[in-house]
């Protein structure tokens, strides 16, 4: 068991790795000069030794290689960097954005979920049976449609249309309502589709009959034992769903002027702020990697034959 748990661990550490050093070469070979953007404008009336103490003020002088090891340090050291265009550190203007965007994806995972669970249990009840069909067309055709599509329509529909929601001054929780069903309808689909072919799956198991053949009603043959060996598939599919909540969370923040990690990208784009861009790319992929690693540790927990399994070896 605790090789098993080091394992997981050190694979996370290493995606972790992996995510940080394609990140930096990446961003460090984007065109352009944002020192050069940020501070050649005639208005500073700054000199060539000038823009080279700024280039070494933020250790933009050295090789790639150089670079590289020093921004390594410094994030292993709890230290960001610099914000070349707002000219605070990089951990203030991400604890300012942050809790806004972990809010919005906590509470769109949450939807998501409640969603995908209840159009499960209505499409294996009797009377809904239309749903299971309705619901094997969704999954591809919310996947394929753009988030910030889907943020404009509910926009035109719920608050211009119908007038439910405002869009202009809304109340703090308000503000949430559109950006968070945009982020959670498009999840909630292929997670629902999952827990239906892990339903159907389960059903054709022995002990179902057994169960069936003991008394028990269809209500409690899904409560009772298939709830529970349905969900270590879906914890999986729901972690790596997870990634697409972050990608969608960032594109919905654009689209509702949320002031998180995606309005944070935008600008960080536009003046190729790489400190801050880095930082969001690590942190993301550090949220992506650790729910995973979590479902990992759980499966252990939740399958006795795995921890059994583990125990032996």
């Amino acid at each position: 068991m605790t090789k098993y748990i080091l394992t997981r661990i050190g694979q996370s550490l290493l995606v972790l790795w992996a995510a940080f050093t394609v990140s930096f070469v990446l961003l460090q070979s984007m065109p352009g000069d944002a020192i050069l953007i940020k501070f050649q404008s005639p208005d500073y009336g700054l000199s060539p030794e000038q823009l080279a103490d700024i280039r070494a003020a933020y250790g933009a002088d050295g090789s790639m290689l150089q670079q590289y090891i020093h921004t390594v340090w410094s994030f292993l050291s709890g230290n960001f960097g610099y914000s070349l265009q707002a000219g605070v550190s990089v951990s203030s203007q991400l604890a300012v954005s942050l809790p806004s965007t972990l809010l919005l994806a906590g509470f769109s995972f949450l939807l998501a979920a409640v969603l995908a669970v209840v159009i499960a249990i209505l499409a294996n009840l009797s009377g809904f049976g239309w749903l299971r069909g309705f619901m094997q067309s969704l999954p591809s055709l919310f996947i394929s449609v753009p988030t910030f599509w889907l943020g404009i329509m509910f926009i035109q529909i719920f608050s211009f249309r119908l007038r439910l929601v405002p869009v202009i001054d809304p109340g703090p929780w308000q503000g949430l309502i559109l950006p968070i069903l945009t982020v959670a309808v498009p999840i909630s689909a292929p997670l629902a589709q999952i827990i239906l072919r892990n339903i159907d799956e389960v059903l054709t198991r022995p002990f179902i009959s057994v169960a069936r053949a003991k008394g028990a009603s269809h209500g409690q043959v899904l409560w009772r034992h298939v709830a529970k060996n349905t969900l270590l598939p879906v914890l999986t599919v729901a972690g790596l769903l997870f990634g697409e909540l972050i990608a969608g969370a960032v594109v919905t923040e654009t689209v509702f002027g949320l002031n998180g990690i995606g309005n944070l990208t935008k600008h960080a784009v536009d003046a190729q702020d790489v400190a801050v861009l880095q930082a969001i790319v690590v942190i993301s992929a550090a949220a992506f990697v650790t729910i995973n690693l979590i479902v990992d540790l759980l499966y252990p927990i939740l399958d006795p034959r795995l921890k059994a399994r583990l125990g032996a070896n």
